[in-house]
């Protein structure tokens, strides 16, 4: 019955009434409402009847999300030429643990904590450059690519980059797919004009 407290937020994030939810599952408005704050627990029927309401009305009201809804669109990256040092305090100022790395405006690796700790506790380690340190880069997706697969690169890597013709236009993070999936509210995209 983990569910029950998410019930009501999830009926007031999709806008509908306490009735119209009720009347969906042939429960009166109060006893809806008594299960909403706790007071009564259901039984496991009515629970999965919500639930599959809820559910329903979730696939209509949000349409299949995409890459471009859950990233984040303004990427922090690194230049590959810029110093360790520099990399950890743009890592530090936006309270990253990675960042992927660029030369001359191509992706072209990833520059996690691990790998500025490693770096840093060489004798050297203030010398170097990010180029020396960085790491594969992360998978890259286009804009259209289905958010719920992201989960699965997720698990494996701890970004994933969207790009268009080689050019980084976002990044999604766990946090940014997790906040997307559970329906809060996003900063869609305003549609791109073009030919």
């Amino acid at each position: 019955m983990d569910a029950l407290p998410e019930i009501r937020k999830r009926r007031l994030s999709l806008g509908l009434s306490l009735g119209e939810v009720a009347r969906a599952v042939g429960r009166s408005n109060a006893t809806l409402s008594r299960i909403e704050r706790g007071q009564i627990r259901p039984s496991y029927d009515l629970v999965q009847r919500l639930l599959g309401y809820l559910e329903e009305r979730e696939g209509v009201a949000s349409p299949r999300l995409t890459a471009a809804d859950v990233m984040n669109q303004s990427p922090v990256t690194v230049d590959a030429g810029a110093s360790l040092a520099a990399a950890a305090q743009a890592m530090e100022r936006g309270a990253f643990s990675q960042l992927p790395v660029v030369d001359s405006g191509r992706v072209t690796g990833a520059v996690s904590e691990t790998a500025l700790l490693r770096a840093l506790a060489l004798p050297s380690g203030r010398r170097m450059r990010v180029r020396e340190v960085q790491e594969a880069a992360y998978p890259q997706v286009d804009r259209n690519f289905p958010a719920d697969l992201l989960a699965s690169l997720l698990t494996r890597y701890p970004a994933v980059l969207v790009a268009q013709r080689g050019d980084l236009e976002g990044i999604v993070t766990k946090t940014d797919l997790i906040r997307g999936l559970r329906g809060t509210p996003l900063r869609r995209p305003a549609p791109r004009e073009g030919p």
